[in-house]
């Protein structure tokens, strides 16, 4: 057997083979260990003395690997999306870089790795599910007393990471739980001074806007070192056991919103054509008004004027007047009146003057017959001479000169 064999001649040995003296197999550890130092190997048992200075020597090699185990405990890594805190007797000392670097080893120094670019996110009234709803976390009041159902999550990361560390526990679910009642704090306090219709229906991004912008304003007054990056209303919709009617006032809503853009689209054209109409009408009135009034101007103007002639010779200016007034009549007249006085059996009918008064008539009754009469001549208008009995003429003279005679009277 092994504890028979020639490693136990050197020591004591019974005749009954029993077990090996314990104080040998010690004294057999101390010399090899010994001669692997650089020491001497006492033969036999050896002294008391060397056997001290051997443990003596072996203990130093074990303290000074042990020291060099304890400072190399001291090396750390830090990523380059991360920081190391480094707590000195459990207080704040510095902040290390990335890269490789060493802090004095446990007790008297300690790291904490805090990651920067890490985003964190909270959720308020559910959790990972919409359909997982938290009533006492979801549902608010709002400014006209009405009871909605907000679900929302807020992402966040650190920018203080001595803040981060030293304010909220040194643990980040203390943080979480901070940042998730002061979510809860700010999204009441935006919806209670809004209305249920601006929560519902426009007003979600300025409610998550002005949510965000107070919970970064409460996380710094806590100085918890965190940044709100972005607050996210999942859902906003009334409770379930009112839904029913919030859908028919939201379809009344909208029906009313219809109704007025139609309206409005109907003013939009009819007001610009009232006005353009309006605007014409006082500009032709405007321009009549100038008009009578230039002529009424002219007509008083030109009276003075008679009335000073008149004056000087009353005689010849009624004449005057009385051939005026008679060309004026006789002009648009079509008939043709001969007087007979003067013998001659020579009869003057000025027809050309005839066919330009009736041409313009008949040209201006054309396009409303339907035919083009341009081309054609113009019906005589005009009685001829020879066909004007005779009596009638005598009569027609007759009255101008009894008109002339009641004139000069």
């Amino acid at each position: 057997m092994a504890m028979n064999d020639n490693g136990w001649r050197g020591g004591k040995r019974d005749n009954n083979d029993g077990p090996p003296d314990l104080d040998e197999i010690f004294r057999s550890l101390n010399q090899k260990l010994s001669r692997l130092l650089g020491g001497r190997g006492g033969q036999g048992g050896g002294s008391p003395d060397g056997g001290r200075a051997l443990f003596k020597g072996g203990a130093s090699l074990l303290a000074l690997i042990l020291g060099g185990v304890w400072l190399a405990s001291g090396f750390y890594v830090v990523d380059a999306r991360e920081v190391g805190v480094v707590l000195r007797m459990g207080s704040f000392n510095r902040v290390s870089d990335s890269g490789l670097q060493w802090h004095a080893p446990y007790p008297f120094e300690k790291v904490e790795i805090v990651t920067l670019t890490e985003v964190r996110s909270v959720e308020v009234g559910y959790r990972g599910n919409a359909k997982n709803r938290i009533p006492e976390e979801s549902l608010m009041l709002t400014e006209d007393q009405n009871i909605i159902d907000v679900q929302l999550s807020v992402q966040y990361d650190v920018k203080d990471p001595k803040a981060f560390l030293f304010n909220n526990a040194a643990s980040d679910r203390d943080a979480k739980d901070i940042v998730k009642q002061a979510t809860e704090t700010a999204i009441r306090e935006v919806v209670g001074r809004n209305k249920v219709d601006f929560v519902l229906n426009e007003g979600r991004a300025q409610v998550a806007s002005e949510t965000a912008a107070l919970i970064q304003q409460t996380l710094d007054r806590y100085n918890l070192g965190v940044r709100v990056s972005k607050v996210n209303i999942n859902d906003v919709q009334p409770p379930e056991q009112v839904l029913a009617a919030f859908d028919d006032a939201v379809k009344a809503s909208q029906d009313r919103e219809k109704l007025r853009n139609e309206g409005q689209a109907y003013a939009n054209d009819v007001i610009p054509k009232a006005s353009g109409l309006a605007s014409r009408l006082m500009e032709e009135a405007e321009g009549y008004k100038q008009r009578v009034v230039s002529n009424a101007e002219g007509d008083a103007a030109r009276f003075k004027q008679v009335l000073a002639e008149y004056s000087k010779a009353p005689g010849v200016m009624r004449e005057r007047l009385y051939q005026d007034m008679m060309q004026q009549i006789l002009s648009n007249s079509s008939k043709v009146l001969v007087d007979q006085k003067s013998g001659s059996n020579l009869l003057y009918l000025p027809l050309d003057k005839l066919i330009q008064q009736t041409h313009p008539q008949q040209a201006g009754a054309a396009p409303q017959a339907g035919a083009p009469a341009a081309n054609l001549p113009p019906p005589p208008t005009t009685e001829p001479a020879s066909s004007a009995p005779a009596g009638a003429n005598r009569s027609s003279s007759r009255d101008v000169v009894r008109s002339r005679e009641f004139e000069e009277r």
